[in-house]
């Protein structure tokens, strides 16, 4: 029998509070049940920034309002806070109160790097990717979603998007487990990991 919601979650997933399950819009008992959920949402999502919503997706990534509604339109079938702010702290991420002004910061510093041609694309896309995730700007969803922003960002810049390790993340494993070691790697300053993952299948 399948795990309830609430147990066996994913090395490097953020556990979620009461409040925050209760925001759950269907029925959902299982971990499975909800990746599936997700998982279609995020197509959604998906399809939409890589089709009639691309210009408007690559304008906006950089925009705080941007990525909210990013977010939004990856998980609002899924949780009612989807797009809003995590109100709650975590044991990673920014406190609560700081996240919109990290944020904030974190968008102009990527304008001003696109601007001034300060990384090569593909470089800068993951820096934006790593500051983003490392922000825990949400109560769920953050890795996919920073992923999803740094392929946005990544083809505005004229990049191919990431492969991310062919996108076997949800679940433990070992692809999990090395995307997830890249990460703290890049939390020391040292990205070349990450940059590298994001380019394997």
């Amino acid at each position: 029998m399948e795990p309830p919601l609430s147990d066996h979650l994913p090395v490097g997933a953020t556990p979620l509070s009461d409040e925050e399950r209760d925001g759950l819009i269907p029925s959902i008992q299982t971990r499975g049940e909800l990746n599936e959920l997700e998982a279609g949402n995020i197509d959604i999502a998906t399809a939409w920034v890589t089709g009639r919503g691309r210009l408007r997706a690559q304008r906006e990534v950089t925009t705080v309002d941007g990525l909210l509604r990013l977010h939004r339109r990856m998980f609002e079938e899924t949780w009612r806070w989807a797009g809003q702010i995590r109100l709650s702290n975590k044991n990673i991420g920014a406190p609560k109160e700081q996240i919109r002004e990290r944020l904030r910061a974190l968008c102009d510093d990527v304008e001003y790097q696109i601007e001034h041609e300060t990384y090569p694309v593909d470089e800068l896309s993951i820096r934006f990717h790593h500051r983003l995730v490392s922000i825990h700007a949400f109560a769920n969803g953050n890795g996919r979603h920073s992923r999803l922003a740094a392929d946005i960002l990544v083809r505005r810049l004229g990049g191919p998007v990431f492969t991310w390790g062919g996108r076997r993340l949800e679940n433990a494993g070992p692809t999990r487990t090395a995307y997830i070691d890249a990460l703290r790697k890049a939390d020391r300053a040292d990205i070349t990991d990450l940059l590298a993952f994001a380019r394997s299948s």
